[in-house]
């Protein structure tokens, strides 16, 4: 796989000369404008594949206008002087722009204090942006940054727990309570052909119209990646290709446990109101474990390097059979659908099913089977709602399964499994798991540079925990746990176990509810720098636990241009 992509790679830069434009940044709380556009019922777009390029918008709205809706007039005597306030105000950092190429650098920070009731938190990350195209098909981007906070008491018990920054990479301890991490994304991207283009990244991608996503989601940490995408007639399909890593699984030579994701998406538009997408995934592990004999007695498991598989290459192949195909596979197949619909002028209904196993019968049943996986969303959003320009509220309901997302461990039976649907610790789509619903609640609206945001997320998940014996019990929370090792819950007249019983929110009943409230003026929003001031409350409640009610406070200034999950 890393020749195949260091290929990919050469061919790219051998066309150098053409390429397509520069993603539009995941985190659209500064987009309203552009969220607008997309979400409109006057023409078709396909809005579930993200990020989005700029090129998708032509002929829809023009990306330098919006920046230009909110200059800062600057009228100072000398050119310095203007260069200097417009860099800080309107434009790019440093910039420079001709006909044939564009080049961008632009700082990275996130300068905050608060408190969170019990100790002073606070965040500094510096860092900085490069980004350009050339010609009218070639785009470039490159971004790190150096960071050290001291979080809320939750995130740094998160931070703890699976050893990683939420979203962010390996937190390392920064003297006695503070954490210290780095992260970097890049990509360049090539567009051949007005219908056909490809990206190598380093970065995040995302599948759907909502909050959260159950197929891909922006939660994990960056991850090196190849994409290609194809768009003709009323249909745009992509195929992503990706190395995960498992930090929880070391390998016999010191290295942390590899795995592949194949994710091919085929989005329809029927209508320019109506969008159905089909999903479908396999996650394969880098490696295999074999055991051999040591002596005439005794055995040993040994890592095996697997290699990527060939087999899931094909661009059009359906995954589920080509896995079904290699034999007796340990790979993690998924299949789903993604449906928008808009009513009105930008009014979006969504929803997303995803299916990670399912036996039809035991389903019917409603037994609750540990092997029927399935997780489903629901929401509706609109934008310049009740024809308020710039209003923005969005309702979605999520449910997933218990056992979702997870899969057999290939080690051993509390170990971690390869394959499971997640990255660098963190699961691939909910943040929070499985085996749990979610109602999330947002509205925002922004005058001028001014940006007023709320956020409500409630809802309960079934921990992995039982209270009755007060030990660790699989009950299908962790994507994480090994599927098969499900805690028994339910017997037959012979005493073996049914696997049934495992109903939404078994375990240890945990609700939480987190109120989050921002306030930001826009500095300059060619990179979203923004002055802000949040406020969130966040009330947890555990079965055999105290309750916890914090009220965090925060302020200072930052450049919001990915979305980073605090709201666990």
């Amino acid at each position: 796989m890393k020749k195949f992509l260091l290929i990919v790679g050469l061919l790219v830069t051998a066309c150098f000369a053409r390429g397509q434009e520069l993603l539009i940044p995941l985190n659209d709380d500064y987009e309203m404008e552009v969220q607008t556009a997309a979400y409109s019922s006057d023409h078709l777009f396909h809005t579930a594949m993200r990020g989005w390029s700029e090129s998708m918008f032509d002929g829809i709205i023009n990306l330098d206008s919006i920046n230009e809706l909110y200059r800062i007039p600057i009228h100072k005597k000398g050119k310095f002087s203007n260069y200097i306030l417009n860099s800080l105000l309107n434009d790019d950092f440093v910039r420079v722009k001709n006909d044939d190429y564009y080049v961008a650098i632009n700082p990275f920070i996130d300068f905050q204090i608060g408190s969170d009731g019990h100790r002073t938190t606070w965040v500094n990350t510096r860092g900085a942006e490069i980004k350009g195209t050339i010609g009218k098909s070639f785009a470039f981007y490159a971004a790190a940054r150096e960071n050290q906070a001291v979080f809320p008491i939750y995130i740094d018990d998160y931070c703890t727990k699976v050893k990683v920054t939420p979203g962010q990479g390996l937190a390392n301890r920064f003297k006695k309570t503070g954490r210290d991490y780095t992260n970097a994304a890049a990509y360049v991207a090539y567009r051949p052909a007005k219908w056909f283009d490809a990206t190598l990244g380093y970065g995040k991608n995302f599948i759907g119209d909502g909050y959260r996503s159950m197929m891909l989601s922006d939660n994990a940490a960056n991850y090196p990646y190849f994409k290609v995408k194809a768009e003709f007639w009323r249909v745009q399909y992509t195929c992503l290709y990706a190395q995960l890593t498992d930090r929880n699984t070391v390998m016999a030579d010191n290295t942390f446990a590899r795995k592949w994701m194949v994710v091919h998406y085929l989005d329809f538009a029927v209508t320019k109101r109506l969008n159905i997408g089909f999903f479908d995934a396999v996650m394969a592990s880098a490696q295999t474990h074999q055991e051999v004999m040591v002596n005439d007695s005794t055995t040993a498991t040994i890592d095996m390097r697997r290699g990527f598989d060939f087999q899931y290459i094909n661009p059009i192949i359906f995954l589920r059979s080509a896995e079904y195909y290699a034999g007796s596979s340990p790979d993690n197949a998924l299949l789903g659908l993604n449906a928008s619909l808009i009513v009105g002028k930008h009014t979006t209904i969504y929803g997303q099913f995803v299916l990670d196993e399912m036996t039809v019968h035991r389903f019917i049943a409603r037994k609750g089977y540990s092997g029927n996986k399935q997780s489903y969303q629901l929401g509706i959003k609109s934008y310049d709602c009740f024809g308020v320009k710039n209003l923005f509220l969005q309702l979605e309901g999520n449910i997933v399964r218990p056992y979702m997302y997870s899969h057999s461990s290939l080690h051993t039976q509390k170990s971690i499994g390869e394959d499971n649907y997640a990255h660098y610790n963190e699961p691939l789509a909910h943040p929070w798991g499985a085996n749990l619903w979610e109602a999330v609640a947002r509205a925002q609206y922004n005058w001028n540079r001014w940006y007023f945001q709320y956020k409500l997320n409630y809802g309960q998940y079934g921990d992995d925990w039982d209270v009755k014996n007060n030990e660790w019990a699989n009950y299908g929370h962790s994507v994480y746990s090994d599927y098969t090792t499900a805690i028994p819950l339910d017997w037959d007249e012979n005493g073996n176990d049914t696997h049934d019983g495992h109903y939404l929110l078994t375990g240890r009943k945990t609700t939480l509810m987190m109120n989050d409230v921002i306030v930001s003026y826009m500095v300059n929003p060619r990179y979203n720098m923004n002055i802000f001031v949040e406020a969130t409350h966040r009330h947890f409640a555990a079965q055999g636990l105290d309750t916890q009610s914090d009220f965090i406070f925060s302020f200072g200034i930052r450049s919001s241009l990915d979305r980073k999950y605090y709201d666990f």
